[in-house]
């Protein structure tokens, strides 16, 4: 009790408690204005990227071509090549940066990434491994990172202790998967071992509908279960015999949120290549927008969406060659690495 008398306010200073006559819900204040500031700026970023040219489309042309009362040239590129490219982008961005926000939670740990389960390298060496009938075959990404996510995870010992072993043994196993898909990369002729090369850096060029309409699919299923586990993982802020008393079973939470953060990273380098940064960075800027008492996963999807458009664009108008957006945020990166690792605040806690 309070020296007036009355019950002492628990309810968190970013948040408003609604109730019902029956029902309550703790409104995230902070998260809600971050969301609200991210949305206007993914639709100035993706108008920005469909008007990003590096064949000279003046902006007039764009737009006459986006509305269909240009030239068929100008409608064709527009429409059947730029504008799926940007959605396929926004997509692959948004299930990177819900993959990163996944992983950095589990291990408590801002420079955890799906890179470090093996994803990636899973993802790239099983696309490599067909790279005999050329690059085109992206569900064998998803395929690859769940298997180097279950080789990962075996050698652990399990999915359900703390994350930062998994994490651990991931290098070592994303080591050993990345060296073989280089070894099956120079085997390759020229052609088959450059189109690879394109896509292994990551590459939106040429995605389509194609990709797009399965990549919506699997995020209209998976980001919801991302929201709630999101949601769950919150809880293990403390230790696991608190959270237990909670409702939530910490071992089978970790679990499911480590297959949820493989399901996306692997969709998302199968259709993109291993774009690097883009999860490690994501969830950070989000962190920052939300606050530390979140895991900010819908923050976390739009903030890597406007990532992936952003670097996308620039490396269309950035140099006299057009730039695989892999190599522009490879670039931009390095810095935002080294401001993340030595930033004074203090670590997360670990999961």
């Amino acid at each position: 009790m309070t020296p007036s008398g009355t019950e002492p306010d628990l309810t968190p200073p970013d948040s408003t408690v609604l109730r019902t006559t029956t029902l309550s819900w703790l409104f995230p204040r902070r998260s809600a204005l971050a969301v609200a500031l991210l949305v206007p700026l993914l639709l100035v970023l993706t108008a920005l990227a469909v008007m990003a040219s590096s064949t000279g489309m003046s902006p007039a042309q764009t737009l006459s071509g986006l509305l269909g009362t240009g030239d068929p040239g100008s409608v064709m590129i527009v429409r059947d090549f730029r504008l799926p490219r940007v959605l396929v982008g926004l997509l692959v961005g948004a299930a990177l940066g819900v993959s990163g926000c996944l992983t950095q939670t589990l291990a408590g740990n801002r420079l955890a990434t799906p890179d470090l389960l093996g994803v990636n390298e899973g993802a790239t060496a099983a696309v490599v491994a067909s790279a005999a009938g050329m690059v085109g075959d992206w569900w064998l990404g998803p395929l690859g990172a769940v298997a180097a996510a279950a080789l990962v995870v075996l050698c652990a010992g399990g999915a359900g202790g703390r994350g930062y072993r998994v994490l651990v043994v991931g290098i070592g196993v994303s080591t050993f998967i990345g060296a073989v898909g280089d070894l099956v990369m120079s085997r390759q002729n020229d052609n088959t071992a450059g189109g690879v090369f394109l896509w292994a850096v990551g590459s939106l060029n040429g995605r389509d509908g194609s990709v797009g309409t399965p990549l919506l699919i699997a995020l209209l299923f998976l980001l919801p279960l991302s929201l709630a586990a999101g949601h769950r993982l919150q809880l293990l802020r403390f230790d696991d015999d608190m959270a237990a008393s909670l409702g939530v079973d910490p071992r089978r939470l970790r679990a499911a949120a480590l297959a949820l953060a493989v399901a996306l990273a692997g969709i998302a380098v199968g259709v993109g290549g291993p774009i690097a940064f883009v999860a490690l960075a994501a969830p950070v800027l989000a962190q920052r927008l939300s606050g530390a008492t979140r895991v900010p996963v819908l923050g976390s999807a739009l903030t890597g969406a406007a990532l992936i458009v952003a670097a996308d664009a620039l490396g269309r108008v950035a140099a006299p060659v057009e730039l695989p957006v892999g190599v522009v945020t490879s670039v931009l990166g390095g810095p935002f690495l080294l401001w993340v690792l030595f930033r004074s605040d203090r670590p997360t806690r670990k999961a």
